[in-house]
């Protein structure tokens, strides 16, 4: 069985034992979590989301994700900037799926 999850804006398709990357979600390593946004379980889906449902999922750990170079530049004007930026990730285990 697998469900629709909704985190940090993204939608992920996940199913027991899955391991993904999410954006950042507050709590320390090992800890229990629930994602209760299941926009669809199999081949239940929710208007928008299905009644009930929910995903547990468990932390593995915290992690930043690859460096982003932003350059700006403006042309015949003396104007550089460069930015690095690294986003703050969560590794997540899904352990369940309750319709």
């Amino acid at each position: 069985m697998f469900a629709i999850i909704k985190t940090g804006g993204k939608q992920y398709r996940v199913k027991k034992d899955d391991v993904l990357l999410v954006e950042k979600i507050e709590g320390k390593d090992g800890a229990k979590i629930s994602f209760d946004e299941v926009l669809a379980v199999g081949d239940k889906v929710g208007t928008p989301t299905v009644k009930g449902a929910s995903v547990a999922a468990e932390i593995v750990k915290q992690a930043r994700g690859e460096k982003v170079i932003v350059f700006k530049k403006i042309r015949r004007h003396g104007y550089k900037r460069k930015n690095g930026h690294k986003q703050d990730l969560t590794l997540v285990k899904i352990v369940d799926i309750k319709a």
